[in-house]
Parts: C-alpha cells; sequence; structure tokens
C-alpha cells in the first residue's frame, strides 16, 4: 500500500503502544473502523517505508482509557482490511 500523501506530515496522528516486549513502537493512525458492534484502529507503522497494516481491536476500559487488543480471527481482519479498502480506495493504492 503506498501512502500518496494524504494527509499533510504536521496533521499525521502518531500513536505509541507498548508491546509485548516492553518496546515502544510509533504508529501513524490510518482510521477507526466499525464492524460487527465493535471498533478496531487501523494503523501503518511510523517508520519510513514500511506499507504494513496493523489492526487492534479497541476494548474500552472506563471513559477515559481504552486496551487495544491483537486480532487473531483472520475473517475479522480481512473483513475490517476489506472495509478501510473501500473507504481510501481512491486515496491509497494497495498491492494485492
Amino acid at each position: 500500500m503506498e501512502n500518496e500523501n494524504l494527509i499533510p506530515e504536521e496533521e499525521v496522528s502518531i500513536l505509541t503502544l507498548t508491546d509485548e516486549n516492553g518496546n515502544d513502537v510509533n504508529f501513524e493512525y490510518m482510521d477507526c473502523i466499525e464492524y460487527e458492534g465493535k471498533e478496531y484502529l487501523v494503523l501503518m507503522p511510523a517508520e519510513e517505508g514500511s506499507d504494513e497494516i496493523v489492526i487492534l481491536e479497541i476494548e474500552p476500559v472506563d471513559e477515559e482509557n481504552e486496551n487495544y487488543l491483537s486480532v487473531s480471527d483472520e475473517g475479522v481482519l480481512n473483513a475490517v482490511f476489506g472495509i478501510f479498502k473501500e473507504k481510501y480506495q481512491d486515496i491509497l493504492t494497495f498491492e494485492e
């Protein structure tokens, strides 16, 4: 997937998440997609040249906090990514 400079660099939202090994990893926020009553974050690693997409389930904890869970269900991943691709088909280029 190529980002065709859709969002001006100063408006890009960067999220720093901590992985299971305690390492901080920066991601560019792409979108939040609702699917089957749940919300999913669509992120891209912020490192230069990355074209990988990461999809995390949002788990609300309370009014101010939420957890981000990895999604292991291929059906959910494919469905959320399909919604994302359809939404951005005129803006981003996706490789098959």
